[in-house]
């Protein structure tokens, strides 16, 4: 599978096209992980350490503008305190929560150091982080033996609400005698006025973190400057103690010049107009312009530099200005990737866009090309959007989309489709506007993905694509087979044509058989559709469609029950399982038919408490069940309901046939399934009417439910679904009367009892 490993991976990807079960599956970059290391010159922060040290509350915020030495306060904090260090560097990657997860479950790891926790992390594109993963990473969090202090530094990268509530969510968690600790530039984005009003917060601002007057000594003597006291105070009170103001004051000094005091005072704009006109002016031009133009880049290192600008030498340059001042910093131990200190490469960009502004265009797009070919894809996106190269982005998000819809990391995946369509390409753009419309479906957004859907079918775009087909057409073919909107035989033709025409390597091969395999089934040509599905699963589990062999598997399985061969549908589903357990694939929208079936094979060997433990998990996929997918939605539903049948709950069986029933409203042709739903209702008209319970259960209120565990209030929990505050109070005490109880906490209990919540 493709990934986004960029400098110093924390664990081998695997290969190409093969999905692991690992939350690593897209790897994860050491430096986030780690924490910063001394350099010399670094000026000891003693007294505030001590009072971090001292602090037995659990949220410490460190909030401060760029060059307050926020950062190197926190790392030496780690040196000095006897609890544990784990550290997370944000950046706005983590604005996909999915992405955010793994790295704290890899910072939890290091804290444990005990059997990793991301085994139990199944990556799950759309399912809430908040209510499934975050509950596990903090009882992790609350069980640890060792007192520990979990780092989130540059917390202000975060912006995502989603993001956002996960850490929130975490601060629950942290046991007396830990903490967590928040770096951030501006103030936190993080509500913390309960904690603060219960005296629970530690604050670090820009008063405590300038330098007082020993301080500013002891880094005058560090950059090899000796003056008078009387000058260092001059120097601390016109600097306000601001110490990147203070080292650039030292070095200036150094070189024997006087330096301009009116230019230290705490402002950033000022201390840019300083940085241009004397800091770089003591460095010779070839070092300004390989500075200058290297800026674009978040992260450095000598190959990419050197890509970047079409040069060599990169690597010693990057050495050199390292040791020469401690605005150019490293990342790694290795010295091989670095960073600008963010004033200073504000400043840069600000110069080049002045300077060299036609130049900047180029410079992200060579970036672009050797991170796309150093398996770095989201940083080639960035570096494509800042080119503003529509047409690359939507290559690369073409090429790369289902490796991270198939990690869990859907919000990346929808903020690619966001920038496209915000940039007028999705339209333009054929095969960005296929893999966009199977995102919506996949996620339950069938507006969303008839519209794409239809801009596809639409599009001019002429050539071959990366998967090896010849062009387009395929694609189109698979889609329209998908969404099923011109009946069964016209789905047939779609599904013969796209597995035809697929390149014999393709990801999209595999659900282009599992869909002739379908469509064989609606036909009633059952054998046909057997031999489909085992290709289907074969070449899914081969080459990582791993989502697609569960439901080949699932799909033999029922065959073999039609056949009433019930042994060998157990093979089959228990095939199902395994894959599912192997690939992480609990929460993905194509394990709800294995569910149903398992649920089915569990009611007919008379093991009712196991049918209802899989029938919750397959309730809990409800809400992405929709007419986008009518065959994938109306398929588990059915099964569904003839296990509701079978457990003598009739009520539940009603309530799943309302939802086949809208979804039929819009695909009336679905062959065999619209018999099928037609004979179960009848066979409903002669069962009782059962007392509503927790199987009753809407696909609204199923939305609902996972946020029910979390600290959210009703009107922050209606913020995230989009609808009222009234809304989600109407629809929690319906909760509460079909789980037969009267307030949140005890609804939490009872689904967690029924599984339909993780316990």
């Amino acid at each position: 599978m493709r990934g986004t490993a960029t400098q110093g991976r924390s664990r081998p990807a695997g290969r190409r096209g093969h999905r692991q079960r690992s939350v690593f599956s897209l790897d994860l970059m050491e430096s986030k992980l780690a924490r910063p290391f001394r350099r010399p010159g670094i000026v000891d922060r003693s007294s505030l350490i001590e009072r971090l040290r001292a602090s037995e509350v659990p949220i410490v915020a460190v909030v401060a503008a760029a060059g307050y030495g926020k950062t190197t306060l926190l790392g030496q904090w780690a040196e000095k305190d006897e609890r544990s260090f784990g550290w997370v560097s944000v950046d706005q990657n983590d604005n996909d929560p999915a992405l955010l997860v793994r790295y704290i479950a890899a910072a939890v790891d290091q804290l444990a150091q005990a059997d990793p926790v991301d085994s139990e992390l199944p990556a799950s594109p759309g399912a809430p982080v908040l209510a499934t993963v975050v509950p596990r990473l903090g009882s992790t969090l609350s069980s640890l033996r060792r007192s520990f202090v979990l780092v989130f530094d540059d917390v202000h990268h975060l912006d995502d609400r989603a993001s956002l509530d996960v850490i929130e969510a975490l601060a629950q968690f942290v046991p007396d005698g830990s903490a967590l600790a928040l770096v951030s530039r501006d103030q936190t984005p993080i509500s913390l006025d309960r904690l603060r009003g219960q005296g629970q917060i530690l604050e670090v601002d820009a008063r405590d973190l300038a330098m007082d007057e020993r301080e500013t000594r002891q880094l005058l003597r560090r950059v090899g400057v000796r003056t008078p006291d009387t000058e260092v105070l001059k120097l601390r009170e016109w600097t306000e103690g601001w110490p990147v103001a203070l080292y650039l004051a030292a070095v200036n000094m150094k070189t024997g010049a006087i330096p301009d005091l009116a230019a230290f005072r705490g402002d950033d704009r000022v201390m840019a107009d300083y940085l241009r006109s004397e800091f770089l002016s003591r460095l010779p031009t070839k070092q300004v312009m390989f500075m200058r133009r290297t800026a674009i880049l978040e992260h450095m290192s000598g190959r990419l530099c050197d890509a970047t600008l079409k040069s060599t030498g990169s690597a010693r340059m990057l050495e050199s200005l390292e040791r020469s001042n401690l605005l150019v910093v490293p990342l790694d131990r290795k010295r091989e990737w670095y960073r600008y200190h963010h004033l200073l490469r504000e400043m840069l960009l600000a110069e080049l866009e002045h300077r060299e502004p036609d130049r900047i265009p180029e410079l992200n797009g060579l970036a672009s090309d050797w991170c796309e070919h150093n398996d770095q894809p989201e940083a080639a996106i960035r570096y494509a959007q800042a080119a503003g190269d529509t047409e690359r982005v939507a290559q690369i998000v073409t090429n790369n989309a289902s490796a991270f819809w198939h990690t869990g990391r859907a919000a990346t995946v929808e903020s690619w489709l966001v920038w496209l369509e915000g940039n007028g390409s999705i339209e333009r753009h054929g095969p960005v506007a296929v893999v966009g419309a199977w995102h919506h479906a996949l996620t339950g957004r069938p507006a969303e993905a008839e519209r794409l859907a239809q801009a596809a079918a639409l599009s001019a775009y002429e050539g071959p694509l990366p998967d090896g087909s010849p062009s387009l057409e395929p694609w189109l073919r698979l889609l329209s087979a998908g969404f099923f909107r011109q009946g069964v035989e016209r789905m047939h033709q779609d599904a013969e044509a796209a597995s035809r025409m697929m390149a014999s390597r393709s990801m999209w091969r595999p659900p282009a058989l599992v869909m002739l395999g379908i469509s064989h089934v609606l036909l009633g040509n059952l054998a046909d559709a057997d031999d489909v599905f085992a290709d289907a699963a074969e070449m899914g589990e081969l080459h990582g469609a791993s989502d697609d062999a569960v439901v080949a598997h699932a799909e033999r399985a029922l065959l073999a029950i039609e056949r009433g061969e019930w042994d060998e549908a157990h093979t089959f589903i228990d095939r199902a399982s395994s894959v599912q357990r192997q690939f992480s694939l609990e929460n993905y929208t194509s394990s709800a038919l294995a569910y149903a079936v398992s649920a089915r094979l569990a009611a007919h060997r008379g093991d009712r408490q196991r049918a209802r433990e899989e029938l919750a998990r397959a309730h809990r996929l409800r809400p992405r069940l929709t007419y986008a997918l009518p065959y994938f939605a109306v398929r588990p539903l059915l099964e569904m309901a003839r296990v509701h049948i079978a457990l003598s709950d009739a009520a539940g069986a009603r309530t799943i046939l309302r939802d086949v029933d809208a979804v039929l409203r819009r695909r009336p042709d679905l062959g065999a399934l619209t018999a099928q739903a037609a004979e179960l209702r009848h066979q409903l008209e002669s069962i009782r009417v059962d007392t509503p319970g927790a199987s009753t259960l809407t696909t609204a209120e199923l939305r609902l439910l996972p946020y029910l565990p979390t600290h959210l209030s009703f009107r922050e929990i209606g913020e995230r679904l989009f609808v009222s505050a009234h809304t989600v109070k109407s629809q929690a005490i319906s909760i509460y009367r079909k789980l037969g109880v009267n307030s949140r906490g005890d609804a939490v209990g009872r689904a967690q009892d029924l599984g339909l919540l993780d316990p």
